[in-house]
């Protein structure tokens, strides 16, 4: 293929709900498209794209590997760059961080369960980058399998569009291939080649009636993307094939449609089908619209279009440590081109970084390659600055891309080191961590000078202990599972602090003063409305790191203090003995004297659970969840005789949730749960937590 036609690139990821047989497909892709010569299995714990240990162990995914592999299609061959993601919940943000990047998505759903809670989660990320999809409904050959069911659910749960291209050729253990809708013919897989020949056939007798209406059915949903195809249907016209399959791309990548195709990855049916509709239907780079950012010289927005010869930008969505290599950023490249041994301009940190290895990955495994240009999804080697969410681009022309953004951990652990030299060990590992995954934080509790570890949920946070122990050799004895709470103000305050200090010699000497008020979902925002230089602009700067600093060591129990906006109004300050440290800490104290003021509030983590219940358990799992303070939200049948239940519960009571529900309902509900929000916590829960925070403090 020539070397940069961007047309024959799809940059993909491929999504689910976890055991939903996602990292199976991907490892028949990999098989079908010559990657690999032996299958993985997941349940052998030998997939390529899940490489590390406690992935193979676990049987779930959580990093996104990537790995780059050729399809032919009408002759041609085609660049797939795969993005292999997590389905577990709390590894969402590695979901978020490569939908970011990728040009189309592959939603990957059970034959048996269709559309369960984290594919509803999966799905909305999707939305939110406007990401064209397509479906595969996997695991028909499963007893209880239905494709009608599970397509039916991607309507009832998504609100999507979808369009069956092909219905399938029986079902449970009698599953052998699917009918064609486009070419009205049937596919059968062979089973003594493991899946990679199949044989065109007439479609069945008993199927020729469903397959022409369902077929009338895709015309009709192709035909409403396209006018000329429409007013073709309309009139009765001949509509081809090629025809059908151009107005579906034109809907995919309008996000009007979602082509569903089906199969069974584990018996090897349906995954070249899959390939040709990733050819077909989802984007090159050249389909999605130039990427947007901001010059960060003058502030005005830019694009960069998906052109070799543009100026060079790329989005580093991922870090990853290499125990031969050192860091490894994982790049996509927007515009321009970038060459090994060259310099790149780091907009989001203003530092050069030189470019070391440039490389084709394939999960664990690396192929060197001298240049990469727009549209490639590459790791370099060599750069020692970067983090996730920074723009790389040319320093002559610079552009600062729209970063990634991550939601505040929300569940917390102490963990000490088991000896002396663990101590040394524990700091290395920790920053190495958190650099690679920016949803997870470590901080050393003020008052025990404990270390502190943050993460998405206990599964998260678990992985990175065993992470510690396996790859830096740290044995750390781990605490009990806190929640992570935040503090907020409720009123509006005014705070005053004039800083004197004279110690013989040369003095200290500043004057703030400022008006907080609450700013909900902001985070946190500082406006300088500093008249007539009251206040020098060089001490604007420190007086807000003052105030953030205070913020980070809380007021009612030492939490992070959120969605605050801080205006600077007035202040003062002297010749001689005015400096930084001063005008740091007199925002400090200025926010702290306003900060009595303005009501604090204690604020706790809400989850959204969801539990998948047998009807007869319907009582002990809703009376449970409500005396964990929940709110539930909704109750949906489900076939089979199962109920699931959508609630709202604080995090602080659903620790040890999973074996409790398990007991209850002998192992037959399931529940997942992911962050929703925080809420102000109720006077009891505020004064237990005070309570309990002045009491370690005063030990």
């Amino acid at each position: 293929m020539a070397k940069h036609d961007l047309n024959l690139f799809r940059n993909i990821g491929i999504m689910a709900h976890i055991d939903a047989g996602k990292t199976t497909t991907t490892e028949r892709v990999l098989y079908y498209t010559g990657i690999t010569h032996k299958i993985g299995e997941v349940h052998e714990g030998t997939a390529t794209m899940d490489w590390m240990e406690q992935e193979q162990e676990r049987g779930i995914t959580i990093t996104s590997a990537a790995t780059t592999c050729f399809w032919e299609r009408n002759g041609v061959d085609h660049r797939i760059n795969i993005i292999d993601t997590p389905g577990h919940v709390d590894f969402t943000m590695e979901v978020e961080r490569s939908l970011r990047v990728l040009d189309g998505a592959v939603a990957v759903f059970d034959g048996v369960a269709g559309v369960e809670p984290q594919s509803e989660t999966v799905w909305r990320q999707a939305d939110k980058y406007r990401v064209p999809r397509i479906c595969f409904i996997n695991k028909l050959d499963r007893a209880g399998a239905s494709f009608q069911r599970s397509f039916d659910s991607i309507v009832t749960r998504l609100g999507a569009n979808p369009v069956a291209l092909q219905i399938p050729i029986g079902l449970e253990d009698q599953f052998k291939g699917v009918v064609d809708l486009i070419a009205m013919k049937g596919l059968v897989w062979k089973d003594e080649t493991k899946g990679s020949e199949y044989e065109t056939v007439e479609i069945p007798e008993d199927l020729k009636e469903e397959a022409a209406a369902a077929r009338e059915k895709l015309i009709e949903a192709a035909a409403l993307v396209d006018d000329g195809l429409m007013h073709k249907y309309v009139e009765g016209g001949k509509i081809t094939e090629d025809e059908i399959r151009a107005a579906l791309r034109k809907g995919t990548i309008e996000l009007r449609l979602v082509p569903v195709v089906t199969g069974s990855a584990f018996k090897n049916k349906g995954v070249q089908t899959l390939l040709d509709a990733v050819v077909d239907y989802l984007p090159s780079p050249l389909d999605i619209l130039p990427v947007e950012g901001v010059n960060p010289k003058n502030g005005h927005k830019e694009t960069r279009p998906p052109d070799a010869n543009a100026p060079f930008s790329g989005l580093v969505f991922k870090i990853m440590g290499d125990k031969h290599l050192g860091q490894l950023s994982f790049v996509r490249i927007y515009s321009g081109t970038i060459k090994s041994g060259s310099y790149a301009y780091n907009s989001a940190k203003d530092t050069r970084e030189r470019v070391g290895r440039l490389m084709r990955m394939h999960a664990n495994k690396r192929e060197d390659i001298e240049d990469a240009s727009a549209g490639e999804i590459i790791a370099i080697g060599g750069m020692k600055q970067v983090t996730t969410g920074d723009t790389i681009c040319d320093d002559n022309k610079p552009i600062i891309l729209e970063a990634i953004e991550f939601p505040a951990p929300v569940i917390r652990v102490a963990v000490e080191p088991k000896t002396r030299a663990d101590q040394d060990k524990l700091g290395v590992a920790l920053s190495r961590l958190a650099q690679e995954d920016p949803s997870f934080n470590v901080s050393t509790d003020q008052e025990t000078g404990q270390t502190i570890i943050a993460g998405m949920g206990e599964l998260h946070l678990e992985i990175i202990v065993d992470r510690m122990k396996r790859e830096f050799g740290v044995e750390a004895n781990v605490g009990k599972p806190q929640v992570a709470y935040r503090e907020t103000i409720t009123q509006p305050a005014f705070g005053k602090e004039i800083f004197k200090k004279q110690t013989g010699g040369r003095g200290q000497y500043a004057h703030v003063e400022l008006e907080i008020e609450p700013a909900p979902g902001e985070g946190f925002v500082f406006e300088n409305e500093i008249k007539g230089g009251a206040i020098p602009r060089e001490f604007i700067k420190p007086t807000e790191q003052g105030v953030q600093d205070a913020m980070e060591r809380g007021y009612l129990a030492g939490y992070d203090m959120v969605d605050i906006k801080v205006r600077l109004l007035d202040g003062g300050f002297h010749e001689v003995d005015s400096d930084e440290r001063s005008f740091h800490i007199a925002g400090s104290l200025a926010f702290q004297d306003a900060l009595k003021k303005a009501k604090p509030v204690l604020l706790e983590p809400i989850m959204r659970v969801e539990v998948v219940t047998p009807e007869e358990y319907m009582g002990a799992v809703t009376g449970d969840l409500r005396r964990r303070r929940g709110q539930i939200e909704k109750m949906e049948p489900r076939p089979g005789g199962v109920q699931v239940i959508t609630a709202y519960v604080p995090l602080s009571d659903m620790f040890g949730y999973t074996t409790d529900l398990r007991s209850a309902t002998q192992g037959r509900a399931t529940s997942t749960m992911h962050f929703e929000r925080y809420d102000q916590a109720p006077k009891h829960v505020a004064e237990e937590v005070i309570a309990k925070v002045q009491g370690v403090a005063a030990k």
